[in-house]
């Protein structure tokens, strides 16, 4: 029984029963939404499951494993037909077009590596997505998303997934406090991806065998290139490949189809020491390639800058953090001077390898989980 004034609160966080609580859950079709929404739906939360159409569904359908496709949306709608919940799919098409796809396209033609799924987390999920919730007079939106949110001394905070493995934290490092105040994540604590697909066995659910998405889910097979050449018609002009020493080795069908780092499928075999792409010149259509200690980068401009620590950025010349420069690598140890309200220089202690404009680099605690936030690497030093 609790004392005169004292409040419980329920699994997500409010003083009222979850029968009271009302939670819109984004559900992708995939298992980890589908656990997600049959575990609070099975709490006797408020459930409502939203599913959102990004892209034309005669494209989708040819893939497997893309989230959002058509079979996607069937899966998502069968689960909540099974535990009872309303579900509705949303039309945002033309908003995905025009704050994710469009700029992917772009950014490639400028000779960036861009992360697509940030910013459909950052412009459609985390944005119109929780207004949408909110308009639907929801507590909080939940995501299947391997990342954790805790209660600070003061605040909220961003942590790292429990299962390193899984953790998704590179790709929301732009949330905002503000957002991480509605947004719950009921998978972030989980030891392992087994722990999510027995708990969808646990509750019945049809995709519990369902296989992961791998590719960026408007990207069919991982062919970037034909949907750029789709959407920018002439992308792929033919260019020369120089050796930083001047030297041409060879030509090219589009600076598109390369990246920083890149050692395979450049076309000048023959060659006694492996070459790598060290940059790629928009204007003048040139690939250039060079040996592999070229591409050791040890100080790099980032900007877009989303802060998640309890003092402002700019309170110090500098935070001895760690950071990753891209998705598939562990935290670095860095130090990163602010130059302004939203950009730093970050200075690697031991330089990194491939660093490309495009990619994020997100602020970790070096001793802990907590998340910092990051920001967006503009070009290469």
């Amino acid at each position: 029984m609790l004392h005169k004034g004292a409040t419980k609160t329920n699994s997500l966080g409010f003083a009222k029963p979850p029968s009271e609580t009302r939670v819109v859950v984004a559900m992708s079709g995939g298992v980890d939404s589908s656990v997600v929404a049959a575990k609070l739906a099975d709490e006797g939360y408020d459930v409502v499951g939203v599913t959102l159409q990004l892209y034309d569904h005669g494209a989708a359908l040819a893939k497997k494993g893309a989230c959002c496709a058509g079979i996607d949306i069937h899966d998502a709608r069968r689960v909540a037909e099974e535990k009872g919940f309303p579900h509705y799919v949303l039309d945002y098409e033309n908003i995905f077009k025009d704050a994710v796809i469009d700029e992917f396209a772009d950014s490639y033609l400028a000779g960036a590596t861009p992360v697509p799924c940030i910013r459909c987390n950052e412009r459609v999920k985390f944005k119109d997505l929780l207004e949408t919730a909110r308009d639907l007079d929801a507590d909080c939106m939940a995501t299947g998303h391997y990342i954790q949110r805790k209660l600070g001394a003061q605040g909220v905070e961003l942590h790292s997934a429990a299962d390193a493995s899984r953790d998704q934290s590179y790709f929301l490092f732009s949330t905002t406090t503000e957002q991480l105040d509605y947004l719950r994540f009921p998978l972030g604590h989980l030891p392992n991806k087994g722990a999510t697909r027995a708990l969808a066995a646990a509750y019945g659910l049809a995709v519990a065998d369902k296989p992961d998405s791998q590719d960026i889910c408007f990207v069919p097979n991982g062919d970037y290139v034909s949907v750029i050449e789709k959407l920018r018609p002439g992308a792929a002009e033919p260019g020369k490949i120089l050796h930083v020493d001047g030297r041409v080795l060879g030509t090219h069908n589009g600076v598109i189809q390369y990246t920083i780092g890149q050692r395979r499928g450049l076309g000048i075999g023959g060659l006694s020491d492996p070459l790598y792409v060290v940059k790629l010149d928009v204007d003048k259509k040139q690939v250039v390639v060079g040996p592999k200690k070229l591409l050791a980068t040890r100080i790099i401009p980032v900007r877009e800058i989303n802060w998640l620590g309890n003092e402002p950025m700019a309170a110090r010349d500098e935070w001895h953090l760690a950071v990753k420069v891209r998705s598939t690598r562990p935290p670095r140890d860095a130090i990163i001077r602010p130059t302004g309200p939203e950009s730093a220089e970050v200075e690697l202690l031991a330089p990194e390898e491939g660093v490309s404009p495009g990619q994020a680099c997100v602020f970790y605690d070096p001793k802990g989980s907590r998340i910092y936030g990051g920001g967006w690497i503009w070009r290469g030093n």
